[in-house]
């Protein structure tokens, strides 16, 4: 089974955003970050899926976890 498409929109300063990305190489899945701190329409595509301004948001096969969600990411990514 092939791993799902993983984005995650962050910014340089946010700490869940680094929490969130450390969670992911521990578990060995590959991901885009985009910065929406530099890219205002990666920001505006963001808001529109998800609702939030705040970061992180996290696509895991085009369904949307806001913030550092750990139980959702486990359960998404099927992780123990």
């Amino acid at each position: 089974m092939s791993s799902p498409t993983i984005v995650i929109y962050s910014t340089p300063t946010c700490p869940y955003c680094r929490l969130e990305k450390d969670f992911l190489k521990e578990h060995k899945f590959a991901f885009t970050e985009v910065n929406v701190a530099e890219d205002t329409q990666a920001a505006q595509e963001m808001i529109m899926k998800s609702g939030q301004s705040g970061v992180p948001v996290t696509l895991v096969g085009g369904k949307v976890v806001v913030g550092f969600d750990k139980p959702a990411l486990k359960r998404l990514l099927n992780i123990p």
